[in-house]
């Protein structure tokens, strides 16, 4: 088994009988030793005794007064955000229920902390898998990716990573040509991940400098359609089999999920008989077929047919992929 993901917090939680991942004073502390909130060397003493007490007590009560009296604004506002979050998260008997009720509900909660949370829930669902491939896909539902399309290859790059090493001095040149999108990938070992060097990735799991291939088939494509049915598994409780398709079938296309808004907004497009201009329709990087064992699990409409999902790169050539999506927006008779 390998380790990985080390810092998202993953070995601070605890389980619960079924499995579920509960909050533990440790994981709050981990929040609080963030840069939002650990002191600065110009804060001030009732910055640094709050911050002290609450590492010393995750869970205490912080009144309106003690907030007021920290002298730097940001750093009063970060407080308020973050005891908000911490209060949800307390609230939910388990992070997978908090993470659920976001989407159920309007919850102001910053978008870096929801990607938090799905990179630590997605750590417990794969914890023990010796696949690499899995690991790099399962990036996709908590980071924004630069795709590049060229001469027939999909390949997905971390976009922070991208952005970071455009110059391309430390990504071998890949940061830059993915950036540019000018020249062919190059298949550089290493950088390119796949079956034959999937092991790299325990070495090199939170440098988020490996590349996806996403073609149809290829081990890349096969380990995404791995972890959706890990993840819809996970929350639903249900078994299924998710296999990359080429297209989806007029006559067996009852129900779609998009995967990102992107995708979301085409299929529903083409699904609403609109017609598609060829270069959007080129955006479109992935479609997925989820087919249900049991015919229970999904409302009758929709029983013994199959549920179709697309992933699609926003204009400007990225993917931020929206997990929640298969949480709220599947066909099934009753929600877990």
């Amino acid at each position: 088994m390998n380790d990985f993901w080390a810092h998202c917090g993953f070995k601070l939680l605890e389980r619960n009988g079924d499995g579920r991942l509960v909050v533990t004073d440790d994981y709050l502390r981990a929040y609080y030793l963030r840069p939002e909130l650990a002191p600065v060397p110009e804060a001030c003493d009732k910055e640094r005794a709050l911050h002290a007490s609450l590492i010393a007590d995750p869970r205490r009560e912080v009144t309106d007064a003690e907030i007021a009296a920290i002298a730097d604004e940001d750093a009063r506002e970060n407080y308020r955000v973050v005891l908000r979050f911490r209060r949800q998260l307390l609230a939910a008997p388990t992070l997978e229920a908090f993470y659920f009720d976001l989407f159920r509900r309007d919850v102001a909660v910053p978008p870096d902390f929801i990607h938090h949370t799905t990179q630590a829930i997605l750590r417990g669902i794969l914890d023990g898998i010796r696949d690499g491939l899995e690991a790099r896909a399962a990036e996709l539902f908590f980071r924004k990716q630069r795709v590049t399309v060229k001469d027939g290859a999909i390949m997905l790059a971390d976009d922070e990573t991208v952005e970071m090493h455009a110059t391309g001095s430390a990504f071998g040149g890949l940061g830059k040509l993915l950036l540019e999108a000018q020249a062919p990938l190059r298949m550089v070992e290493l950088d390119v991940l796949d079956e034959g060097n999937s092991a790299e990735y325990w070495r090199r799991d939170e440098r988020f400098d490996t590349v996806l291939n996403l073609d149809f088939g290829r081990p890349g494509c096969l380990a995404l359609a791995r972890v959706l049915e890990r993840w819809i598994a996970h929350f639903h409780g249900i078994r299924v089999a998710v296999k990359p398709v080429r297209e989806i079938p007029d006559e067996e296309w009852k129900w779609h999920v998009g995967l990102d808004a992107e995708a979301t907004a085409m299929l529903n497009e083409i699904y609403n008989g609109g017609e598609m201009e060829e270069e959007r329709m080129k955006r479109i990087i992935g479609l997925f077929r989820v087919d249900f064992p049991d015919r229970s699990a999904l409302r009758a409409a929709a029983a013994g047919a199959p549920v179709f999902l697309g992933l699609a790169t926003a204009p400007d050539g990225t993917l931020r992929m929206k997990p929640q999506n298969l949480l709220m927006n599947l066909p099934l008779a009753r929600r877990a």
